[in-house]
């Protein structure tokens, strides 16, 4: 700037220096009329020779007219020129850093992302979807140390519908202040932070950038609203350490762990987790309860057509999944209920007479030992077993089939935890059919492969996947025994081809985790909610015999099954029914008045303890 307002004064100068010489000496030729210019004209007659060089050619008059006009031409050529070459160089220098992305934001209320991943495409994608009704739409930021215009072309063909949102895109590192500032994070919504995906160590990225967010500018109002991902179980500490109440964590892989156990025991839940994580059909809100103040929570089951209630979340701020049945509602309570948009939670209804007639006695079930294969290992592999030991029965037993001996070192650092499990280890290929047939596969009652995701890349990890679910359905048809078998696949596109293998269930854990950080950038207030759904130890999901609940064969209203679930301390929140077309298909939040008839094999969606 100091050479450009240099240049600029020095142009200035021979400009006017260049009038004021020709009007004080009179050199200027005269008109027609004998009329020499005035001081304005011949400083503007000075300036047109300083900007064209070609327009003293023309000039008439005395030979020091000429000669001061050559001088002004002179010093445009030299002075003149050089500042406009100064500002075309400072223009492309500004449209360059602008191509790059590093130029600031200057958003306020918007949604910010550190870091680059696959993950970035499915996040990207649910933001865009949530604000699909504000008017405008959204805007989102993403920054990472990746060129500007790969990521906005990567964006534009992963994510080709935006929704009426804006996606803006700035080069630079998260974890340097500088570069951070460029994302406006003082003034966003939220952040997302995404661990790289190229880094080593992907959780100390996700730290350092933690770090840097609240080492950076104060918020104008209230505290930062983050939410990032750590891999590790052993770096929550430390991360929650840095981010203080600032962050909400995602333990990615615990909560893959936890869904694949939670899955491998009923087919159907990650249909259903996904819906729920998701914002494409029903979701997760809290709506007030002023109207059902002074009632119980059981009788708030059946107060709306268009939403189930799963919760209360008390004026304190505690939030309960399936509390008592006759905990009374304050005004300042709220309740949770999956519904398909908070504007859709219809007023609460009085609700109707139940036909008693319909409804089934609750019978406890007699639970009885399991037989559990695991296919391949992971750094989630403890984690499931730890898991799996929670749901099961003393003298169930469990099998892990690996390509080394890594399974053993990692069940070695659980100890005395495993306490309803008897545990064995085999070193084998998974993609070897002998060794499938030697381990019995037919006699076990749930099967989890567990792709290779620490030691391949992720399309070998998902081929070795492929390979072994096509034997074990081969192994199912040849013996006519049915197990459950759930994978887990890296890649969301290696899923439809899997599908001939007809597994029970696929647990795409990279879209799942995506899904999740995203439903916790629109509301952190779902952490707790989604952490009691994942925990063996409180309420979850389940798929239960329908018949167990209401009669079979006739048509019953949906709040028949409600009640019945009361009864049980239990809520209803949707049903499955058998041989739907195109495989399973949990349908979640039903209207209350929907006509069902319920046949064998048919499943109502509850949540209970157990």
């Amino acid at each position: 700037m100091a050479l450009v307002g240099a240049l600029a004064l020095a142009s200035l100068l021979v400009v006017i220096v260049g009038g004021v010489l020709a009007y004080a000496l009179g050199v200027a030729p005269a008109d027609s009329e004998g009329h020499r210019p005035g001081l304005i004209t011949l400083i503007w007659m000075s300036g047109m020779r300083a900007m064209d060089a070609g327009a003293v050619g023309g000039d008439d008059g005395s030979k020091l007219y000429l000669a001061l006009m050559l001088v002004v031409t002179l010093g445009g050529i030299f002075i003149v020129s050089a500042f406009i070459g100064v500002l075309n160089s400072g223009l492309e220098a500004r449209l360059d850093d602008l191509r790059k992305g590093r130029s600031r934001v200057l958003e306020e209320g918007h949604t910010l992302i550190l870091g680059w991943s696959a993950q970035v495409f499915t996040v990207v994608s649910e933001l865009c979807a949530a604000s699909e009704n504000k008017q405008g739409g959204g805007v989102i930021v993403v920054l990472a140390d990746k060129d500007k215009v790969e990521m906005e072309d990567e964006l534009a063909t992963k994510v080709p519908d935006l929704r009426g949102s804006r996606v803006v895109c700035r080069r630079g590192s998260p974890i340097d202040l500088d570069d951070l500032d460029l994302g406006s994070p003082e003034t966003a919504r939220a952040v997302v932070v995404l661990g790289p995906e190229e880094s080593p160590d992907p959780d100390a990225s996700v730290i350092k950038t933690i770090l840097a967010l609240v080492g950076h500018k104060p918020r104008e109002s209230g505290r930062h609203h983050i939410v990032a991902e750590i891999r590790d179980i052993k770096n929550r500490v430390p991360a929650r350490m840095v981010g203080r109440d600032q962050v909400e964590l995602v333990m990615s892989g615990d909560v893959i762990a936890r869904i694949a156990v939670q899955t491998c025991r009923q087919s159907g839940l990650s249909a259903i987790y996904t819906e729920l994580l998701d914002f494409g059909g029903d979701e997760i809100y809290f709506h007030k309860a002023t109207a059902l103040a002074g009632k119980t929570f059981g009788e708030s089951l059946d107060a709306f057509e268009d939403a189930a209630v799963i919760g209360l979340r008390t004026a304190g701020g505690k939030t309960q999944l399936l509390p008592a049945m006759d905990t009374k509602l304050s005004a300042g309570d709220a309740l949770i209920v999956i519904a398909e948009d908070d504007d859709k939670i219809t007023a609460a209804r009085s609700a109707p007479k139940v036909d008693e007639s319909v409804l089934r006695p609750a019978v406890e079930a007699v639970r009885a030992p399991e037989r559990t294969l695991i296919l391949g290992w992971n750094s989630r592999g403890a984690t499931v077993v730890s898991e799996l030991d929670k749901y099961a029965v003393p003298g169930s037993e469990l099998t892990i089939i690996a390509e080394d001996d890594s399974p053993g070192e990692d069940l070695d650092a659980l100890g005395s935890e495993l306490v309803n499990h008897k545990v064995r280890t085999v070193k084998g290929d998974i993609n070897d059919r002998r060794v499938l047939d030697a381990a019995g596969v037919s006699g076990f009652q749930h099967v989890i492969t567990l792709s290779y995701a620490d030691r391949r890349g992720v399309q070998e990890a998902d081929a070795i996947t492929l390979v072994t679910l096509l034997h074990l359905r081969d192994i199912e048809q040849k013996h006519g025994e049915t197990f459950s078998v759930v994978s887990e696949m890296l890649d969301a596109r290696n899923q439809k081809l899997a599908e001939v293998t007809e597994t029970d269930d696929f647990i795409v854990s990279e879209n799942l985790i995506s899904l999740l950080l995203a439903q916790l950038a629109e509301n952190k207030a779902l952490g707790a909610v989604f952490e009691d759904l994942f925990d063996a130890d409180g309420a979850e999901i389940y798929l239960k015999d329908a018949g167990a609940y209401v009669a079979t064969g006739e048509a019953v209203d949906f709040s028949a099954v409600i009640e019945a679930a009361r009864r049980r301390g239990e809520i209803a929140i949707g049903y499955d029914i058998a041989g739907t077309t195109g495989g399973r298909a949990p349908k979640l939040n039903p209207k209350k008045s929907a006509r069902l008839t319920f046949a064998e094999g048919d499943r109502v969606v509850v949540i209970a303890d157990s």
